[in-house]
């Protein structure tokens, strides 16, 4: 049994603190909404990001960040990518002992361009971390609040530490792999959203699954190419956080992703629809920074490149569709380690 903060009470952070609570571990959510943190010790639910669905007793809600990382030996962080410095670094200046840290959020930042576990490395010193592990995959929060059958990734620049968060979560309901690809799986799990936001663009234009078939094939391929340059292996983009991801987050109502996309089909502005969402919509940063690296990398990534005019440059959507079908003809098999 293990002690465990999970910093950040959406509905991931709500969904993970029932798997470690399953497991019997010591649950710790800590979010900043007194309102919604007494909702959790109280009445044991968190309706705003998972209606209907009941906590278990012994995931206790904390306000008190210091509180919240008193003796425990894991981190779990599960916030917006956009917080994730601010909270590193009050952590930083909390915690007392070396901890391992694990993060199950997908994004890249821009304009720095680093990868979550780079952004932990730089605001936690090494003698406050015992490694950085990556968990990952295709894995709704309401269907694993429900206890439906998931299977996720779990990757650490150390086998054993990959291996520990391992043993952490998997269940009869819950089963992690692990993955030494650390690159490759943060990659994956981050540049689906973008995919994911074209989907739901092509839908709410009324677009059928032959569409929706193309632009998750060629997405795919778009993420590998990029991945590959950075430096991840090839078959990791095959796996549950390249393809498993991808399939999920462009097919399931669940995917914020996927709606933000659909709604700005429809005519919404970005403002209306991420004021609507109420929730993180990774893509639209993932977007920004993969656009940035396909130019600094020199790597082609048309599906990125549109979607980008589209969320920052007023572009009509059906104008990027248009752009993407009238590209000048290619192979489609190509050689990704160019």
């Amino acid at each position: 049994m293990a002690n465990i903060a999970v910093l950040g009470a959406g509905s991931w952070g709500s969904a993970l603190s029932i798997v470690l609570s399953d497991n019997n571990h010591q649950v710790r959510i800590w979010g900043r909404e007194e309102e919604q943190i007494e909702e959790i010790n109280e009445k044991h639910t968190n309706e705003r990001f998972l209606p209907g669905v009941t906590l278990p007793e012994n995931v206790i809600g904390f306000t008190n960040l210091e509180a919240a990382l008193s003796g425990v030996e894991a981190i779990l962080l599960v916030v917006p990518t956009n917080a994730f410095r601010e909270v590193l670094r009050e952590v930083r200046l909390l915690l007392k002992t070396k901890v391992t840290f694990i993060h199950a959020s997908k994004g890249i930042e821009p304009d720095s361009l680093k990868r979550i576990s780079e952004m932990i490395e730089e605001e936690i010193p090494e003698q406050l971390r015992k490694s950085v592990v990556v968990l990952s995959g295709p894995s709704h929060a309401e269907e694993v609040s429900l206890r439906q059958p998931t299977t996720v990734t779990s990757s650490s620049l150390l086998l054993e530490e990959a291996e520990y968060v391992q043993d952490l979560f998997m269940n009869m309901h819950f089963r992690v792999y692990t993955n030494p690809d650390l690159i490759g799986v943060e990659l994956g799990g981050a540049l689906k959203n973008i995919i994911a936001l074209g989907a739901g663009l092509t839908s709410g234009l009324g677009f059928g699954d032959n569409a929706k078939a193309a632009l998750m094939t060629r997405g795919l391929a778009e993420i590998a190419r990029l991945g590959i340059k950075l430096g991840a292996n090839p078959l990791t983009f095959a796996g549950l956080s390249g393809l498993g991801d991808l399939i999920v987050t462009c097919t399931s109502v669940h995917s914020r992703n996927w709606r933000a996309g659909n709604l700005l089909a429809q005519g919404k502005s970005l403002d209306e629809v991420l004021t609507g969402m109420g929730m993180a919509v990774e893509g639209v940063r993932t977007t920004k920074a993969a656009y940035q690296l396909a130019i600094r990398e020199s790597i082609e990534m048309p599906i990125t490149s549109v979607l980008y005019d589209v969320l920052f440059n007023n572009k009509q959507p059906q104008v990027a569709v248009d752009e993407l079908m009238g590209r000048v003809k290619t192979h489609e098999v190509e050689d990704l380690s160019l």
